[in-house]
């Protein structure tokens, strides 16, 4: 009856309405959510200063503000910036700052003890960056002196040139030569800056010693050249070791024991030559990290790890002078040794101008930092050492002197950043609010008044008055950082700018979605011959009302950012409750009681193995990786751990082969069942190659680590295009449809099961194992209530509760296997399975499918067993008509399910898009769910033509198969959002 071409397009046309209408959603909710601050395209130039009222005020009319070729006077002639990527705060203070002492503290103990030596200036500085905590979004920020722009989060495989104004661009302009060496970022942001640069790739997140190497190799000998007065060493040896690895490892702890080694080697150097005289003589020392990192060696969100870091600096002159306890907020201890030691604090946002002042060049146009007093003070605090010298001097203190000096910079540094408000609010299409901009002018112009009358006092000072003018020059301190800090905090809560009125439209298009797919869901539950919510018996109403009750309630728990963060959780709990239940049930009618005790026990397994077993997300959870380090120190050990990941992959290589055994009709899906279980042999030979245990060739040891993931790759695209083509040319003669549609599933799991577990790890066939077990129990369990009749039962009410355990599975195995929705829940070791070098579209690839391999790819995939095992206990042989109409509307379901997810995602998006944790969760978490659809979509077509031998325009899939394509358009927001680090180091980070 569905022959005809008007029919047929009837059917098809809904299809493609839907795509459309989810399309246009997610593009004008995205429009909407994802504006931020306009970046300008001005710079700052020496000329500027004329334009600042802090010059028409001198300190006296001999010796005018001591910036006459500039903005400030350099205090340093030259700088040393070593970065250590994903340096922990930890990682530099003494362990007795914290409660409790860790493997990995104190392992640079050169730090500590400059530090804590009496003579020197040198300072450890808790720094404090912001989210997210990407490297490209760091360095950008440290240049910059501005807050994150989180649509370029996006950028971190292929990070633009920086168009703001920054440091880097302004030393160049002011004469300065840059050196760079490290981290290939620095190239990337800045192309045309440096005068010489040795950049090595940084995104093989497995490769420890390539990027460290070439830093070593270069910057030694470069400490001896004078054709430099900036020399950046960027290394990424501990950022890889945690990624790989976690902190609390040897690797981690190796390579923190190399870096204090290079930096005694490095200050030796620059203390050799820092006489007079000498080339570093004028010579600053930063040591520091662009941002933390977790116990897991993850980083990009804005948790105290991640966002912690450590700046040391140091300087090679004496001071005779101590900055006042008001302006230097730090907190004293002893280290190891018993020597005082003290820990300043500094914001990432006041890097960029307080090295501007030290080296004398303007202002980043765009920063709204504040020039710190106490790094400001290790480098300036030299400008007053030939005090002694000067006419008068010796009446007045070397403290007051600097006082009045930093007053005068810190009047620039106000100036700099009420012109850059100024022009934002002019330029930007949305701006500030106009209460703020009064509040912050308001501030502003107090602390100018302030200024004017110091100003005019210290312009008439004569010999002794200092003293007095030292209580209203540190009230004017407090006026002008009263101010800064009053920007920084309006900057940080509206500096996203947000489009209402078109996330309200694009809000209401996504709910109107759902009532679309209601819509079809009813149409096609007429073409099935029963009614909407037709049920005969109450066990039946009993599931409709159960599944729904599920959805709702779990779909509600969305909207707080503390069941997101527990998803997994939540999930696992309704599948347990949906279990007792059935159990319950199971008892009284004396059914089923095998399957329905074992799906509980499963539930309870999968409990226990993401909170305490595979899991990454519990720092302090014993995962697959400790326990096998562990072994790698016994030999029993050693070989048990390779010998029990097997015994599942021999299940499974048994159970696949089983479903296709006698199929001599169907050879292509035996030879790609076949093929599978020849690549879960050659995962068991990467294994062994990869653990050491047996010594081997290093030939041979090239092949097992990457030319056999290599192979299973290829098998896997083959096996799955042999099925595509066979779908298309091989018509299946066949009346057992059924069995047909399970060979052809089975087929099509096996081909993409490979390489997802390969990509997982040795834990990926126990998952394989689990969900093939958890799955069977559904199916099973789906026949526990009694069917209408003879059968007929409403496809809505028979499916619907095992078509929500089925998505509740899904969501649990993405927990299960070491994810979640945050940043930095990407296994970023798996882009690298079987490739030393970085290629962003081939990462990306196999960081998605390590990703949502086992969450969305094979539930996915695997749906139509659902509808081939409806009736597996009676001899029904249903028809293709029959088997395509169920299979159609158990993926209308699935997507309507994960509908309603995502359409609450957006939702709580959109009311918290001002929570300090939208880009660290809310998002995340949107993008993971808007996943399932394209997903969806694709699968239902595919698994139309496998099953019914390419011919779907006969009957009405499309039509539901279309219906999933909710938020295809994720791809939009793919491209703006943090991809979280390196796509498989991508991100870099």
């Amino acid at each position: 009856m569905w022959r005809s071409r008007s029919q047929k397009w009837s059917l098809i046309c809904p299809f493609f309405f839907i795509i459309l209408i989810h399309s246009i959603a997610i593009f004008l909710f995205t429009r909407g959510f994802l504006l931020t601050r306009t970046e300008l395209p001005h710079s700052s130039n020496c000329s500027d200063i004329a334009q600042c009222p802090c010059v028409s005020l001198p300190r006296d009319e001999d010796n005018p503000l001591p910036n006459q070729t500039c903005w400030t006077e350099s205090s340093i002639d030259r700088l040393v910036i070593i970065v250590l990527d994903a340096l922990r705060y930890d990682f530099v203070a003494p362990s007795t700052f914290f409660k409790d002492k860790k493997p990995w503290m104190d392992k640079l103990p050169v730090l500590q003890k400059l530090a804590s030596e009496p003579g020197l200036s040198s300072r450890i500085f808790k720094a404090i960056a912001d989210p997210p905590t990407t490297s490209l979004q760091r360095l950008k920020g440290l240049t910059t002196g501005g807050l994150p722009t989180f649509i370029d989060v996006g950028n971190s495989f292929g990070a633009p040139a920086i168009v703001e104004d920054n440091l880097i661009q302004q030393l160049v302009q002011s004469g300065k030569r840059v050196v760079m060496m490290g981290d290939d970022t620095w190239l990337q942001l800045f192309p045309h800056h440096f005068e010489k640069s040795f950049p090595y790739p940084s995104f093989n997140v497995k490769d420890l010693d390539t990027v460290d190497n070439g830093c070593i190799e270069h910057l030694l000998p470069s400490l001896y050249e004078e054709n430099w007065d900036v020399l950046i060493a960027h290394f990424l040896g501990v950022d890889h070791a945690g990624h790989i690895f976690g902190v609390n490892t040897i690797p981690m702890i190796q390579k923190l024991e190399q870096y204090n080694n290079i930096l005694e080697k490095v200050v030796e150097a620059l203390k050799a030559q820092s006489g007079p005289g000498g080339l570093h003589e004028n010579t600053f020392l930063l040591v520091m990290g662009d941002h933390g990192q977790t116990l897991n060696g993850d980083h990009g969100g804005g948790s105290p790890e991640e966002v912690e870091t450590s700046i040391f600096a140091m300087s090679f002159k004496e001071y005779r002078f101590a900055l006042p306890s008001e302006l230097d907020v730090s907190a004293c201890g002893v280290n190891l040794d018993g020597k005082k030691i003290c820990i300043s604090y500094l914001e990432q946002v006041d890097f960029a101008v307080t090295v501007s002042a030290m080296l004398g060049v303007p202002f980043p146009f765009g920063s709204i930092g504040r020039v710190n007093p106490r790094l400001y003070f290790l480098g300036a605090g030299s400008l007053f050492s030939k005090c002694n010298d000067m006419k008068g001097c010796e009446n007045s203190s070397y403290l007051e002197e600097w006082m009045q000096h930093y007053v005068n910079v810190l009047c620039i540094n106000a100036w700099q950043v009420k012109r850059y408000l100024d022009v934002y609010t002019a330029s930007s299409v949305i701006g500030f609010g106009s209460e703020d901009l009064l509040r912050v002018a308001d501030v502003y112009s107090h602390a100018q008044g302030y200024w004017s009358d110091v100003g005019k006092d210290s312009s008439s000072c004569t010999m002794g008055c200092y003293d007095s003018l030292l209580p209203a020059m540190k009230m004017q301190v407090d006026a002008y950082l009263k101010f800064l800090d009053s920007v920084i905090e309006l900057a940080r809560s509206k500096w996203t700018e947000f489009n209402l009125k078109l996330m309200g439209v694009g809000l209401s298009v996504i709910f109107a979605s759902l009532f679309i797919q209601l819509i079809a869901i009813k149409r096609l539950n007429k073409f099935c011959g029963s009614s909407f919510l037709s049920a005969g018996h109450t066990e039946d109403s009993a599931n409709l009302i159960l599944a729904l009750i599920v959805v709702l309630i779990r779909a509600c728990s969305f909207l707080s950012n503390s069941y997101i963060l527990e998803e997994g959780k939540v999930a696992m709990y309704f599948l347990a409750t949906i279990g007792i239940l059935e159990l319950r049930y199971s008892i009284m009618t004396m059914k089923l009681l095998s399957e329905a005790t074992l799906s509980l026990i499963l539930v309870c397994v999968l409990r226990f193995i993401m909170e305490f077993g595979l899991s990454k997300q519990a720092a302090s959870s014993l995962d697959l990786a400790s326990i096998l380090e562990i072994a790698q120190h016994h030999r029993v050990l050693m070989y048990w751990s390779l010998i029990l990941p097997i015994l599942p992959m021999i299940l499974l290589a048994y159970l696949s082969h089983k479903c296709v055994a006698g199929r001599s009709e169907r050879r292509i899906q035996i030879y790609v069942v076949n093929g599978s279980i020849f690549c879960y042999m050659l995962i068991a030979s990467h294994w062994v190659v990869e653990s050491k245990v047996i010594h081997v060739p290093l030939l041979l040891q090239h092949i097992g680590r990457n030319c056999i993931p290599r192979l299973i790759y290829a098998a896997g695209f083959s096996q799955l295009a042999s099925l595509g083509l066979g779908c298309l040319f091989c018509r299946s003669t066949t009346s057992d449809y059924q069995r047909d549609l399970i060979v052809n599933t089975v087929a099509m799991l096996s081909a993409c099961s490979s390489t997802i577990i390969l990509l997982l790890g040795r834990q990926g066939f126990l998952i394989a194992v689990a969900t093939i077990v958890a799955a069977w129990c559904i199916m099973r369990l789906k026949n526990l209530r009694p069917a209408i009749g003879n059968g007929t039962s409403s496809n809505l009410t028979f499916y619907l509760l095992p078509v929500t355990k089925w998505n509740l599975l899904a969501v649990c195995l993405f927990f299960c296997t070491g994810h979640w929705c945050a940043f930095d829940g990407l296994r970023y070791g798996a882009a690298f399975i079987g490739f030393d070098e970085f290629i962003l579209v081939r990462q990306a690839i196999l960081l998605a499918i390590d990703t949502f391999g086992f969450s969305h790819i094979l539930p996915i995939f695997g749906l139509p067993l659902l509808v081939a095992y409806r009736f597996p206990n009676e001899q029904i042989n249903a028809g293709k008509v029959s088997i395509f109409l169920q299979l159609s509307q158990v993926y209308l379901m699935y997507g309507f399910l994960t509908s309603i997810s995502a359409t609450f995602s957006t939702l709580c998006v959109a009311i918290h898009r001002r929570h300090l944790m939208v880009w660290g969760l809310f998002a995340p978490n949107l993008k993971h769910h808007n996943m399932n659809h394209f997903q969806q979509a694709l699968t239902s077509k595919m698994i139309s033509k496998t099953s019914m031998d390419g011919s779907p325009a006969r009957y009405p899939t499309p039509v539901q198969s279309g219906t999933h394509l909710l938020h295809s358009g994720r791809s939009i927001y793919l491209i703006s959002l943090p991809q979280p680090e390196r796509f498989g180091a991508a991100i870099r980070q």
